[in-house]
C-alpha cells in the first residue's frame, strides 16, 4: 500500500487516463505527480472492487474511499504495538540497530508489523519527541559544556557587597546526565578546573568535549580549522579526549546543553532564589543535592531517568580517568632577550643562549616553569614568584669566549667607556654584581640606552651620584 493516500480527485483521474486515455502506467504517474507503483497500486484495488471509467453517477467520494479502503480485518487491525519509548532507549545503545530490534520484536510477535512499517511507525513517534530526547548519540561519545546565561548572587558577609557567581553545565549526550557547578567567573582557569571537577563527578572522561565558542576555551571560531586555547588543549591531551567547539550559530549543534541551562535555572536557581549564600562553597554545597535530584528524576516520554540511563548506557562507555589529576597551566609566547632569559609574571628564566633573541612558548603552572621551541621542550625550572629575580642554569651559558647575538660583558664594559668612567664603573659594578653576568645584561642595556635620551653628559653624572648612593640599577637612575 502507498504510504500516503491520494484524495479522490487523483484515484478517479487515474482511473480515468488508463482507461479513457489508455495510457501507460508510467504516463500517468508523470502526468499526476506521483510514482509508477502508486498508480499500479490503486489500478489494483480498483480491479478487485469491479470499479472501470466512467464510474456511475451515484457513486460518491465518501463510497469510493469505502470500496477502495475497506477496514482491516480485526486480526490486522490490532497488531502487537511495540513499546516505542523502549525502542528509543534501546536505539542509544552501541551497535544496535532498528533491524536488529525489529527482528527481535517479530521473534515475540510473529503477525506484527514487517520491517518497513516498524521503521515508519518508530520515525512518526521519535518526531513527538523534543530535539534533545530525539538526536541519537553514541553512548560515552559527547560531553556538552557551556555556562548558563543566569548568575547567583553570594554576599559578601563583611561588606555586603554582592557579586555575581557564574554557572557551568555539562551535559552527556546519550543519557543527558548533568553536571552543574558554580564558579567566580568563566576564566581560563575556573574553565579548566569545573572540566575537571565533572570529568570526577562523572568518574570517567568522554571522547569529545563540545563548548560553544566561548574564548575560554576557542580563540578564534572556524566551520573548518577552529583554535583551540593552548590550555584548554593541555587539558583535553592530558585526559586523551578530543574538542568539537559547537559550529557558530546552530543551536542543534548544543541542543542538549542549551536544555540543560533551562532545566538548571528552573530546577536549580529557581529553587534557591529566596536563599542567601555568603560563599562560593555554600552555594555549591545547596546545588549539590539539587543536581542528584534533577538527574533521579523519571523522563516525561521514555522509561528511566538521567541516572539510569547513565549507568546503562554512558557510564560503561566512558574512559578511565587518569592516575594524575590535571594540573592547570598557562600558556605565553615569549622571547628571549640577549642575556638569553625569558620573563614570566615579573621573573626571568633562562634557555639555551643559542635561542636568545628568538620567539619561544612558554607553559607555566604553580610549581613548574617549561620552554618550548617549535613544540620541543628547550628549558625546565621549578616556578618562582619572586618579581625582578634570575632562575638560570649553567648549562644554558654560553662559553666564555664565544659571543652570542654580538653580546658579552666586555661590549657593555667597551660602550660605557665611551660614555664616561663613572658610567663604565656602574656598569662594571652591575655586571660583577650577579652570580652569571649574564643575568645583568637587560639591565646593562637598559643603563646604556638612558644617553640617546639624556645625552652622554647627565648620564655620566648619574652614574657618579648612583654610585655614591650605591644604588647602581636602571630604575634608579632613570
Amino acid at each position: 500500500m502507498p504510504n500516503t493516500r491520494l484524495p479522490m480527485r487523483k484515484i478517479t483521474e487515474v482511473l480515468r487516463l488508463h482507461c479513457n486515455n489508455h495510457l501507460s502506467k508510467r504516463e500517468i504517474a508523470r502526468a499526476i505527480g506521483v510514482s509508477r507503483s502508486t498508480v499500479t497500486e490503486y489500478l489494483r484495488r480498483a480491479l478487485a472492487v469491479g470499479l472501470s471509467w466512467p464510474l456511475p453517477p451515484e457513486l460518491t467520494e465518501q463510497n469510493l474511499e469505502r470500496l477502495l479502503f475497506p477496514p482491516l480485518p480485526p486480526s490486522q487491525a490490532h497488531r502487537s504495538e511495540p513499546d516505542w519509548s523502549v525502542i528509543h532507549q534501546e536505539m542509544r545503545r552501541k551497535g544496535v540497530t532498528l533491524q536488529l530490534l525489529w527482528q527481535e520484536y517479530r521473534e515475540q510477535h510473529p503477525d506484527g508489523y514487517q520491517y518497513s512499517a516498524f521503521c515508519e511507525h518508530y520515525r512518526a513517534y521519535a518526531k513527538t519527541l523534543p530535539v534533545t530526547l530525539r538526536q541519537r548519540h553514541v553512548p560515552g561519545e559527547r560531553l556538552f559544556v557551556d555556562y548558563s546565561g543566569q548568575t547567583a548572587p553570594i554576599i559578601n558577609p563583611r561588606t555586603g557587597e554582592i557579586r555575581q557567581a557564574q554557572i557551568f553545565l555539562a551535559v552527556l549526550g546519550a543519557s543527558n546526565y548533568t553536571y552543574v557547578e558554580a564558579t567566580w567567573t568563566q576564566g581560563l582557569a575556573d574553565w579548566i578546573a569545573s572540566h575537571v571537577r565533572c570529568f570526577e563527578f562523572l568518574g570517567g572522561v568522554p571522547e569529545l568535549l563540545v563548548p560553544d565558542n566561548l574564548k575560554s576555551g576557542v580563540l578564534h571560531p572556524s566551520f573548518y580549522e577552529p583554535e583551540i586555547h593552548p590550555s584548554y588543549q593541555d587539558l583535553a591531551r592530558h585526559y586523551d579526549t578530543a574538542i568539537l567547539p559547537a559550529r557558530v550559530r546552530k543551536p542543534r549543534d548544543k541542543a542538549k546543553v542549551e536544555a540543560g541551562v533551562l532545566l538548571a535555572q528552573r530546577w536549580i536557581l529557581a529553587r534557591l532564589r529566596h536563599r542567601e549564600f555568603f560563599s562560593l562553597g555554600e552555594l555549591n554545597a545547596a546545588i549539590r543535592p539539587l543536581v542528584v535530584a534533577l538527574n533521579a528524576h523519571p523522563f516525561q516520554k521514555l522509561p528511566g531517568s538521567r541516572q539510569s540511563v547513565f549507568l546503562a548506557v554512558d557510564q560503561p562507555a566512558l574512559k578511565p580517568l587518569p592516575v594524575i589529576r590535571h594540573e592547570f597551566a598557562e600558556w605565553k609566547v615569549v622571547t628571549a632577550g640577549i642575556d638569553y632569559h625569558v620573563e614570566i609574571a615579573g621573573h626571568y628564566y633562562s634557555v639555551p643562549y643559542r635561542f636568545a633573541r628568538q620567539k619561544l612558548d612558554a607553559r607555566y603552572t604553580t610549581t613548574t616553569v617549561e620552554i618550548f621551541h617549535r613544540g620541543e621542550r628547550v628549558a625546565s625550572h621549578p616556578r618562582s614568584f619572586t618579581k625582578g629575580q634570575h632562575s638560570t642554569q649553567d648549562v644554558h651559558l654560553a662559553p666564555p669566549h664565544q659571543k652570542v647575538a654580538g653580546w658579552n660583558a666586555q661590549r657593555f664594559l667597551d660602550w660605557a667607556h665611551r660614555i664616561g668612567p663613572h658610567t663604565q664603573a656602574a656598569i662594571d659594578h652591575l655586571l660583577r654584581s650577579r652570580r652569571h653576568p649574564q643575568q645583568a645584561y637587560r639591565a646593562a642595556l637598559g643603563i646604556l640606552r638612558l644617553e640617546k635620551a639624556y645625552g652622554a653628559d647627565r648620564l655620566e653624572a648619574a652614574c657618579d651620584r648612583a654610585i655614591q648612593l650605591q644604588s647602581i640599577s636602571w630604575r634608579s637612575l632613570n
